[in-house]
């Protein structure tokens, strides 16, 4: 019974510590599914961890160093947004350089409140619920975060899947040109998309700061806004799945700080990375062929369910820039540097005018 005990507190500190990667990772999701790749997810949450604390410091308030979080890590999505959607550069690149940016900003900027006890989110059962067996102590004994993180994964379900925006969002991710021929605006949802998901990292970043890893240090989330990335393609830009994702590494990391107290001889950094090296390990097994093999050896009824519960294909044109229609200030500006002279262009005029 004691085992049984134990084994329920450890699945619940599980998910209770991925609802920050939760976040974060349906954020990710919901950008990527609109065609942007957010990769400054990485220092935003950083910086967003930081600003979030900050404020919730400075002003006794957690709902003030959240939304602070969440404009924070919307205004690094709101550059990537610029950059990658409207002036149409590598989104790769500008996510990166931003990612190395905003990491060392936190660490700059964050300095004075290195160490420094603040407020945190207060722990919040919910009557009834929690006496369930099995699922209240799981579910229902933690705080509203978490609470708030359920229906997060459900709403984001219904948005992209059952609403007509939603299956603009998708369309916009998959087929650019076939939804701006039926009047989609394709930046503007794109830039949507990045803020709203820009803001939910930000959200995971302070949930870091606020409640999980309650308060600051340099690199205090190190490493996991790379790990939402992953589960993203991981839960195969699919929400319901990268939440699932999320809680698996959760599942991961208690399990190795249960080694850690087992093992001693063992050396602690061996533990702390373990969680990471096998989210690459399960990544690297779903996007292989080892899939496909698997599937070859079952029955053909179950094949089909089997590969769509593991695909992870992304949206087609995912990280490509969408070309701007061109208007009528476009053309009057005339070709780009390169472009041959056309029919009716100044040059042509001009030479006709000479000849006469």
């Amino acid at each position: 019974m004691a085992d049984g005990a134990e084994l329920l507190s450890l699945l619940a500190t599980a998910l209770a510590a991925s609802t920050p990667l939760v976040y974060a990772a349906v954020g990710e999701t919901l950008t990527e599914r609109a065609g942007v790749i957010n990769l400054a997810a990485e220092g935003a949450m950083m910086l967003a961890a930081m600003v979030g604390f900050a404020a919730a410091f400075s002003t006794g308030s957690v709902l003030v160093g959240f939304a602070a979080a969440a404009a924070t890590g919307a205004l690094v999505a709101l550059v990537v947004a610029i950059g990658g959607v409207h002036l149409r550069r590598s989104q790769i690149a500008v996510g990166f350089v931003l990612a190395m940016l905003c990491a060392d900003l936190s660490s700059v900027l964050g300095g004075p409140f290195v160490r420094v006890p603040g407020p945190t989110v207060p722990g919040a059962s919910i009557p009834v619920l929690r006496d369930l067996p099995i699922l209240g102590p799981l579910f229902f004994q933690s705080d509203p975060l978490v609470y708030a993180s359920y229906a997060l994964v459900a709403g984001v379900w219904l948005f992209l899947y059952r609403t007509r925006a939603g299956l603009l969002l998708r369309a916009v991710g998959e087929q650019p040109a076939a939804a701006h021929a039926r009047g989609a605006d394709v930046a503007r949802v794109r830039t949507a998309a990045t803020l709203v998901g820009g803001a939910l990292v930000g959200i995971g970043g302070a949930a870091y700061s606020l409640d999980f890893k309650a308060g600051w240090s340099h690199r205090h989330t190190a490493g996991y806004g790379w790990i939402a990335l992953a589960i993203v393609i991981f839960g195969g830009f699919h929400p319901v799945r990268a939440a699932l994702g999320a809680y698996l590494f959760g599942v991961l990391s208690s399990l190795a700080s249960l080694g850690q107290s087992a093992l001693p001889s063992v050396p602690t950094q061996v533990f702390s990375v373990a969680p990471f090296a096998l989210m690459i390990v399960v990544l690297a097994f779903t996007s292989s062929g080892l899939l496909e093999r698997l599937a070859a050896l079952l029955p053909g009824a179950a094949r089909r369910p089997f590969l769509r519960a593991f695909d992870a294909t992304p949206p087609a044109s995912l990280g490509k820039p969408y070309p701007a229609v061109e208007g009528p200030g476009e053309a009057a500006r005339g070709p780009g540097p390169g472009a041959s002279a056309s029919p009716g262009s100044g040059a042509n005029q001009g030479a006709g005018q000479g000849a006469k």
